[in-house]
């Protein structure tokens, strides 16, 4: 019988029932898509972040004092010491390994660029360049037998070439945007290269062919850029390299991961060292990579967890305003019904039913209005889910089952609590005043 009771009521004032249905559907189907796009925005822009560039940067140990300001190193590029290029590959094997989406040596001298004069055989103009040795499109063997294809292309992805990337091993080179402006070179040019030797009376040059212009907004527009094999073999350096930059993708630090590592319990920092902190990937490397000093670049770092706070922040805002317009649009309907129904509850009491027993009939009325509302929101949520992630991020999230029944729980919930005072009063009625039509 009360089942029955429940089911009838459903179906009597549709026009009431549907405006309730309506406001929840609305509700739930802003707080599903929120979630289903809170759920994997995390993961999109971490990726999207990876767009500005490396995030860590690796040096030697045993180099001078660093000079870092606003995040910038200002030690010169040339000072210090080397360390192996056969050591890369196992920032890899690290625990966090898949995170490592790129990474590229950097080999720095200052050198001699010449070029040859129409009709001469010798080299007539000479210039001090900065020579830049690095990876593009380069192939690393890692320990496990496995490679892994990387460059600066990857890691300084707004370093951008009108022409194209050298190739290792052809004697190709770009030249900075800068350079090719104040001694007019040009894409498919060949210059002359080397790195000068106290030693030797007589300098030898090596031939490169320019392939591309490169525009970096950096110093290196003024810059020689050519692989890495062979800025090695024109300083003399071979195997060796000054500095690595490392993409990683990572969690946005919060104040555990700022804890002081040395005043973490052993639990506190094995979540620590489990959890893709910047941080943490660093402590990882420098453990892999002996005698680095691995440091974050801050004002990349702290940029991407301050813009994904502030959108998960912006989209659990809306959300608790839809559902604060849910509830306030429940609360309302749920009033208005109670007072239709007064002669109805009235006329229950008076047949015996006790004040709970009409309050758990109307509240199962409204869980069963939450119910079939929360539902046909979130069908309308992942719709809106897939158009706001695509539009907008730039991916489609995907429907999660469980994301289900949390809707339906947020439904009953406010439901509930936007209809309680209604139905408080509506169990308190007085049946006599009620049937005397007053």
């Amino acid at each position: 019988m009360f089942f029955r009771l429940v089911a009838d009521s459903f179906t009597r004032r549709p026009k009431r029932k549907m405006l309730t249905l309506a406001a929840l559907a609305l509700g739930m189907a802003v707080a599903t898509a929120a979630l289903s796009v809170s759920l994997d925005v995390g993961d999109r822009l971490a990726q999207e972040f990876r767009s500005l560039g490396a995030n860590l940067v690796v040096t030697p140990q045993a180099d001078s004092l660093p000079l870092e300001i606003g995040g910038v190193d200002y030690r010169p590029a040339n000072a210090g010491a080397y360390l192996p290029e056969a050591d890369v590959g196992k920032l890899k094997t690290i625990f966090w390994r898949f995170n490592i989406t790129a990474f590229a040596p950097i080999l720095q001298s200052p050198g001699e660029l010449m070029l040859d004069s129409p009709g001469d055989k010798a080299p007539s103009t000479s210039s001090n360049v900065e020579i830049i040795g690095t990876w593009s499109n380069h192939t690393v063997p890692i320990p496990d037998g496995t490679t892994y294809v990387t460059g600066i292309e990857k890691t300084n992805p707004w370093w951008t070439v009108n022409g194209r990337w050298f190739q290792e091993g052809r004697r190709e080179c770009v030249v900075g945007v800068a350079l090719s402006k104040r001694l007019n070179l040009q894409v498919g040019q060949h210059i002359n290269l080397n790195v000068p030797d106290p030693s030797k009376m007589v300098q030898q040059f090596a031939v490169f062919t320019i392939t591309g212009i490169l525009s970096t907004g950096g110093t290196e527009e003024n810059a020689v850029v050519l692989s890495l094999s062979d800025t090695q073999a024109l300083a003399r350096l071979p195997g060796v390299y000054r500095t690595l930059y490392v993409s990683a993708l990572t969690k946005p630090e919060d104040a555990f991961a700022r804890k002081d590592i040395k005043l973490m319990t052993p639990e506190e920092y094995d979540k620590w060292y489990c959890t893709p902190y910047i941080s943490a990937i660093a402590q990882q490397i420098s453990e892999e990579l002996k005698g680095t000093d691995v440091r974050v670049i801050r004002r990349v770092a702290e940029g991407e967890g301050t813009i994904l706070s502030h959108v998960r922040t912006l989209l659990w805002l809306v959300t608790f305003s839809a559902l604060l317009a849910a509830a306030l649009a429940v609360g309302a309907s749920a009033a208005a019904s109670v007072i239709e129904r007064r002669t109805e509850i009235g006329l229950m009491k008076a047949l015996g039913a006790g004040s709970g027993l009409v309050g758990v009939l109307l509240a199962a009325e409204q869980l069963l209005v939450a119910f079939v509302g929360g539902g046909i929101g979130y069908c309308l949520g992942i719709v809106l889910a897939r158009l706001l992630g695509q539009r907008v991020f730039g991916f489609v999230p995907e429907p999660r089952v469980f994301l289900l029944f949390i809707v339906l729980v947020l439904a009953a919930l406010i439901t509930l609590a936007g209809s309680a005072y209604p139905l408080r009063r509506a169990s308190k009625y007085d049946p006599a005043p009620i049937l005397r039509g007053e």
